[in-house]
């Protein structure tokens, strides 16, 4: 039995970590800025197991029934934890009060645990042996935990199936103990028929998780949902109808094919035009080879090398029928290298030269994101061009967030680049950012330069984007640095401000 019962510590303690990490993962998801929400809901959940631990003291008598309660309340809420927050996201008007009220109470049960347990085992095992032994199991549980999480369970599992498997587990150590103590327990049946019936609405929760994911998702966007699925970095959605095509990472609109024209080609053509003979391109981030898609226009272009970190993102674009003929199967060109890598690594270990660097990153929301649009990257970024080389980088909005793109100027101007701000209009972003960073100072191209076919690019719409109004003028001027990431708090700030406001 003292072994079972260790045992049972490794699991609960394996089951505890999980929760914590759904609950921080779609806290990052849903609300944004990733460390923020991982540190706040650790926070509440440690100090709501310090909770749980002092009231574990106010706990005399049937302490085995008490576990075996506290098992089954933690396997019906930790494991329907991750169906509640994304099914409830849409209806609440505060989703941070139920997010940490779920947190808290999740703590609090799985604070009593390891207490319950070791006054449980105190009678089997010396005390010095008992306190060892139970910690050992528990942290060696906590690093499982750990490790499966992010290389396992969300990619091949998603959230919601994680959550109602770890509450299986709760269940099975609430049936394991109520076996241990059978002669001991008080109303011991009851606990069994509560058990099962608990059993049966996890496993029906696991078998129709996608269904649930579905109907969660449905209230968010608003086109049906035509693809969905979940990466170890990020939450892939897409919408379509009979007219529009859309992309969503996180909840985020990436594009809709009605526009992502106007977007695409003001990111390429102004700077792939001014160079004299590009051949060589590097596009960071970009995995839906619609930036390729502009490139592969110049018949100049010998190699184009795209960087990006979420392979299934890539095998999307390279293989599904819908996409690839959104961008005329760009990923499949013979021209192109396609490189799974987190690029801020990748660029500190390259030897390549380039004419051109898109840089096609989502917007800086998180601190992970951020340190894409710092002056520690643009120095490395900076490393691979040639003589006369260029970068461009996607900016935000100058209108909404207007201090940050800015930031992402200056930022640029501090590693050295002549830079060229400029904008254009996109119908599902509002008016969007862009800076060239140069080597030499930027001259626009002559119209003859562009490629034949292009919808929104031309002389006169380069020379509108270069020009700013009033009220896109920085009110705050700082450098993004690695060690600061002011560009994260600037873009949080003004965008936060933008969302409330409608």
């Amino acid at each position: 039995m003292t072994y079972a019962l260790l045992i049972t510590a490794f699991v609960i303690s394996t089951c505890g970590l999980i929760y914590e990490l759904i609950a921080g993962t779609i806290a990052s998801y849903l609300l944004g800025d990733s460390i923020t929400q991982f540190s706040t809901v650790i926070g509440v959940y440690l100090f709501s197991m310090g909770i749980g631990s002092f009231l574990s003291r106010y706990v005399e008598k049937n302490i085995a029934f008490t576990f075996v309660q506290v098992e089954l309340l933690i396997g019906l809420i930790g494991g329907s934890s991750a169906s509640l927050l994304f099914l409830l996201f849409e209806h609440i008007d505060n989703f941070r009060i139920l997010l940490y009220s779920l947190v808290s109470i999740i703590g609090i049960l799985i604070g009593l645990e390891i207490p319950l347990l070791m006054r449980i085992l105190k009678e089997r095992l010396d005390f010095k042996d008992l306190v060892s032994q139970v910690f050992t199991f528990d942290y060696v549980g906590a690093l499982l935990a750990s490790l499966l999480f992010p290389l396992v369970l969300v990619p091949y599992l998603g959230l919601i199936r994680t959550s109602f498997l770890f509450g299986l587990f709760n269940l099975g150590v609430a049936i394991w103990t109520i076996h241990l103590f059978r002669e001991q327990l008080p109303w011991k049946n009851s606990l069994k028929t509560t058990a099962y019936f608990l059993v049966v609405l996890l496993v029906c929760g696991f078998a129709f998780a996608d269904k649930l994911t579905g109907i969660a998702e449905a209230s968010t966007y608003p086109d049906p949902i035509i693809y969905s699925t979940t990466t170890p970095y990020q939450r892939i959605v897409i919408t379509g109808n009979t007219k529009d095509l859309r992309l969503f990472l996180n909840g985020n609109l990436q594009f809709s094919s009605r526009d992502e024209y106007r977007y695409h080609e003001a990111l390429v053509h102004p700077a792939m035009a001014s160079i004299q003979d590009p051949q060589d391109i590097l596009v960071l981030g970009g995995g839906d080879g619609l930036a390729v898609r502009e490139l592969l226009k110049y018949p100049s272009v010998r190699s184009i090398t795209l960087v990006d970190l979420d392979k299934q993102m890539i095998n999307l674009f390279k293989e599904q029928e819908l996409l690839t003929r959104l961008n005329d199967g760009s990923l499949n060109n013979p021209k192109v290298a396609v490189i799974i890598n987190d690029a801020f690594v990748w660029l500190r270990t390259t030897s390549q030269k380039f004419d051109l660097a898109i840089v096609d990153f989502p917007d800086p929301s998180n601190y992970s994101l951020g340190k894409l649009y710092s002056d520690t990257f643009y120095k490395a970024l900076k490393k691979t061009l040639k003589p006369a080389g260029m970068v461009v980088v996607q900016s935000t909005s100058p209108y909404y967030a207007k201090n940050s793109f800015w930031c992402v100027d200056k930022t640029l101007a501090s590693v050295g680049f002549h830079t060229t701000p400029y904008h254009a209009y996109v119908p599902s972003f509002g008016d969007w950012g862009y800076v060239i960073g140069s080597l030499e100072p930027f001259k626009p191209a002559d119209e003859k330069r562009y490629p034949l076919g292009l919808r929104y690019v031309s002389d006169a719409t380069v020379a509108q984007m270069l020009c700013f109004a009033k009220d896109m003028l920085p009110t705050v001027s700082t450098i993004n640095k690695l060690n600061n990431q002011s560009l994260v708090h600037l873009f949080e700030s003004e965008w936060s401000e933008y969302v409330d406001a409608h």
